[in-house]
């Protein structure tokens, strides 16, 4: 493990505030962060709204994980391989955290093109993570459930911030051409069927929300998008009911050696 429990405990909750310090910036300033996207509009703008709604109940999902990240003791057996996962985590939820009050700054500011390179890092940095880092749900842990309910979370606002944020910093009032109409249809196609309940039911809800924000803008291109998520929802729920993708009763988890001892403890 890279990094050790006594700073994992203190970076997590500190980047927390400064995000939640620079969201409140967002909302509150003026121009405020919903001034700067009505002003600025193309082809990947999502009804704002949604965004917001989005991250209430996102942050109480991260306030429940940093409570659990503090409260384990790693001196208990038991309690030490749940906290390692959640460790494992931080640097990643960290760096996402200071990127988002980053990227707030220079949006309020009205420099797109800046503000995108800390979107850009952010969700390629997320995606890493539930990609090639996230063990797969432990339906029996409370912290892998609240580990793959965050990360995913973060990863899946971060897809519609990537294509909403770099729409309008390089194609502002640039309607969807039909090469990007095909391209978002095969992109979230193929995501969905390699995606989970959570992290797929992102991927719908953005849609959702593009297909919303687009219906004042461009009524074709917002039908289209209210069809892919019928699709990728159809997809999301044929495939994990098919294949339920998490360890845990009935999902084909079998315990390791580690697991056994560990439960015995």
């Amino acid at each position: 493990m890279g990094m050790s429990y006594s700073t994992a405990k203190w970076m997590a909750p500190t980047s927390f505030l400064i995000d939640f310090a620079a969201q409140q910036y967002g909302m509150l300033s003026t121009p405020n962060m919903k001034t700067i996207h009505d002003r600025n509009l193309s082809f990947f703008s999502p009804q704002p709204f949604f965004i917001a709604g989005f991250f209430f109940p996102q942050q109480l999902f991260q306030l429940a994980w940093l409570y659990r990240l503090y409260k384990l003791d790693p001196k208990k057996p038991g309690e030490r391989s749940e906290l390692d996962q959640m460790v494992d985590f931080v640097p990643y939820y960290s760096v996402g955290n200071l990127c988002i009050a980053t990227w707030m700054v220079f949006w309020n500011a009205e420099r797109l093109d800046i503000s995108n390179i800390f979107v850009v890092i952010n969700s390629l940095t997320q995606l890493y993570y539930i990609t090639a880092k996230l063990p797969a749900m432990n339906t029996n842990s409370t912290s892998s459930i609240l580990t793959n309910i965050v990360s995913k979370t973060f990863a899946g606002i971060g897809v519609l911030d990537l294509l909403h944020n770099g729409s309008v910093a390089f194609a502002k009032d640039q309607p969807a051409t039909t090469m990007v109409k095909a391209l978002t249809g095969v992109g979230f196609g193929l995501a969905s069927v390699a995606s989970d309940w959570i992290f797929g039911g992102c991927l719908v809800y953005d849609l959702v929300a593009l297909a919303v924000g687009q219906s004042a803008l461009d009524g074709g291109w917002a039908k289209l998008l209210g069809a892919y998520a019928v699709g990728s929802a159809a997809i999301v729920g044929a495939k994990n009911l098919a294949r339920p993708p998490y360890n845990g009763p009935n999902s084909g988890y079998s315990k390791t050696a580690t697991d056994e001892i560990q439960d015995r403890v």
